[in-house]
């Protein structure tokens, strides 16, 4: 554990170091998401490119679900570190490892019964099915190892072992790279090649991940041991019969074992990591509503859109690393009370990803329809998905204030907020800005509905920062004061 770089390295070096490797990571895993799609599109099949986009926020979502357990667990990891509760930190640890994979085996059950309802969900008709379908099955079978990546991914940063998480993912993008052309091109399995070169790719990195926690980590740990604690039982078994004082049958003393996490740890985790995976579900949420208001239009404009957003994540990556990448930064001075830091470290944080929202915007939208071109020969296509990506390229500031904010109420426990961030910007008010742009413009009001409701939501962002999070503005002042309140609370 590197106290050094949490309580005294200068802002800037330990936002970096903890950051860099994140953002690495983010942008390994889009290039993770962006190989199913030049694969496929480069297969110069319109519907299996929109199949596929159909189908995408499945994987959306298992990410999402791991993050109950990743962000959730590693929020409440880097809080006890912070307050040198080392042993507290890893047998929770195990709890989120454990927890993770029963969830995945949920998902996998739940999912292949109702495959057939959740396609029609999704928007696939009868000329994107069969892809649809191919990409959903094998993405669910490997559900369980999908969302338990998640776990150590995330909680490996509480111990500033950012690089490892980083390789980690960078050795399961490299055999999909591998594996995509010759599943997809060389044995034609198409959709489905696509995803099971995606379920392989995990199992590497699930296999350097756990590796790495079992003979590497000091503070983190996947024996279940730790989450065990014994007890003293009596087994009662009456007898039928009576034979006297000296036959008669006593209590026999055994030793058991039952779980050793308190319901306040597992609501711990819960408040912060459900918020978590709400936000990445109503992502997945938002890209299906946007589809389904393109669907009217055709499936060229749902395609367009799909490959548009792909590029777009290119710049939430980058957002999305810097800002969660500083998420055991915030906890742990968070659980520190080192409020004069923690307030340094904010500031640095909302500056620099504003300048570098802007720089993100100028260059993509220079090169929208080369970026376009990159995926997909059809000329129809690349000037529709041009004009989508530059309307999305427009709220990329509000975009990197959300992510900020939302982060930092994860780190420090604010379930609320996170909670009110999580069903907004690709939630509820999308819904609504979906729902009246669409009537207003037509189609150009379905286009531009993500960057309305962005800036909507940085508004709300900003609201609730100030409201939730007033001892940031008193400083190291009010230290020793909020510490006796945390010691209280818990």
């Amino acid at each position: 554990m590197d106290s050094e770089l949490f309580e005294r390295a200068s802002v800037p070096r330990a936002y970096f170091s903890l950051s860099m490797p994140v953002v690495m990571s983010m942008l390994v895993t889009l290039v993770y998401n962006m190989v199913d799609t030049y694969f496929i599109a480069h297969t110069g099949d319109a519907n299996m490119v929109a199949g596929v986009s159909l189908s995408a926020p499945v994987f959306m979502v298992m990410i999402a679900i791991g993050d109950i357990f990743g962000l959730g667990g590693s929020s409440v990891i880097s809080r006890l570190f912070g307050q040198h509760r080392y042993a507290d930190g890893r047998r929770l640890s195990v709890f989120c490892f454990y927890g993770s994979l029963l969830v995945g085996a949920l998902v996998l059950t739940l999912g292949l019964v109702f495959r057939g309802p959740i396609l029609s969900t999704l928007g696939a008709n009868e000329a994107t099915w069969v892809h649809a379908s191919a990409y959903y099955t094998w993405i669910i079978i490997g559900s369980p190892l999908i969302i338990m990546s998640m776990t150590p991914v995330n909680q490996l940063r509480t111990e500033g072992h950012a690089v490892p998480s980083m390789i980690g993912q960078i050795a399961g993008t490299v055999l999909n790279i591998i594996l995509n052309p010759l599943f997809i091109h060389v044995f034609g399995w198409g959709a489905a090649g696509s995803a099971l070169a995606t379920v392989l790719a995990n199992v590497c990195t699930d296999a350097y991940l756990v590796w790495f926690l079992m003979f590497r980590s000091t503070n983190l740990s996947v024996d279940p041991r730790l989450m065990l604690m014994r007890y003293s039982g009596v087994v009662r078994k009456p007898s039928v019969k009576t034979y006297g004082r000296a036959f008669v049958e006593r209590p026999v003393p055994v030793r058991r074992r039952r779980l050793n996490i308190s319901s306040l740890e597992v609501k711990d985790v819960l408040v912060i990591g459900i918020p978590s995976a709400v936000t990445n579900i109503t992502q997945s949420f938002g890209i299906v509503m946007v589809n389904l208001y393109l669907l009217r239009y055709g499936n060229d404009p749902v395609a367009a859109m799909g490959i548009a957003l792909k590029v777009v994540m290119i710049a939430v990556s980058v957002f999305v690393g810097f800002a969660f990448g500083a998420q055991a930064l915030i906890g742990y001075n968070y659980g520190a009370r080192n409020m004069r830091r923690l307030a340094s470290i904010l500031r640095f944080s909302y500056l620099f990803l504003s300048a570098f929202a802007i720089v993100m915007t100028v260059v993509l939208s220079l090169f929208d329809r080369r970026l376009m071109a990159f995926f997909i020969n059809d000329l129809h296509i690349i000037d529709l998905g041009a004009g989508m990506l530059r309307v999305q390229l427009l709220s990329l500031v509000c975009v990197g204030v959300v992510m900020v904010t939302t982060c930092t109420f994860q780190s420090t426990g604010k379930a609320l907020g996170a909670f009110i961030l999580s069903i907004s910007r690709q939630g509820v008010v999308l819904v609504i800005v979906l729902t009246v742009a669409s009537r207003v413009a037509g189609y150009d009001g379905v286009i531009a509905s993500q960057a309305i409701a962005d800036l909507i939501t940085m508004i709300i962002a900003i609201v609730l920062f100030v409201v939730m999070l007033p001892e940031l503005r008193g400083g190291a002042n009010t230290d020793r004061k909020n510490t006796d309140e945390t010691d209280e609370r818990r």
